[in-house]
């Protein structure tokens, strides 16, 4: 899986990815820091990456039902984190099996998009 990790996104939480091999990549090294969440999105999306972020503001951006509109964003997957940034890459380590589940029903789906929410104590999917 190919991984874009948001600003505020411990290095930590890349080193596992690549050390699980997995391609992980901050959003900086693409967009200046502090670019909207917008930005965020459509570059996460069009290099077919799931987002890894803190921020619980991207629901109003890519809601999983959309309020009657078309959805903008038809393919971004994102990952929640609800942790601690220093427990981040233990949680998402753990979660990795359920991360990849999730992944493969996404891409057999005919919505692919994936919404994870990993948590201090519970791990979360929105299908």
């Amino acid at each position: 899986m190919d991984f874009v990790l948001d600003e505020n996104v411990p290095v930590s939480v890349r080193d596992m990815l690549v050390n699980a091999g997995h391609s992980a990549q901050f959003i900086r090294e693409f967009i200046p820091e502090g670019s909207p969440d917008e930005l965020v999105a459509t570059v996460t999306e069009r290099m077919n990456a799931i987002l890894i972020s803190f921020d619980g503001d991207f629901k109003q951006i890519a809601p999983r039902i959309p309020a009657g509109a078309r959805r903008r964003f038809k393919r971004l997957s994102r990952i929640r984190m609800q942790c601690s940034e220093f427990q981040a890459a233990a949680r998402l380590e753990s979660a990795l099996s359920f991360i990849d589940a999730e992944y493969q029903i996404a891409l057999a789906a005919n919505d692919s998009r994936m919404q994870i929410c990993v948590a201090t104590g519970f791990l979360k999917t929105i299908r």
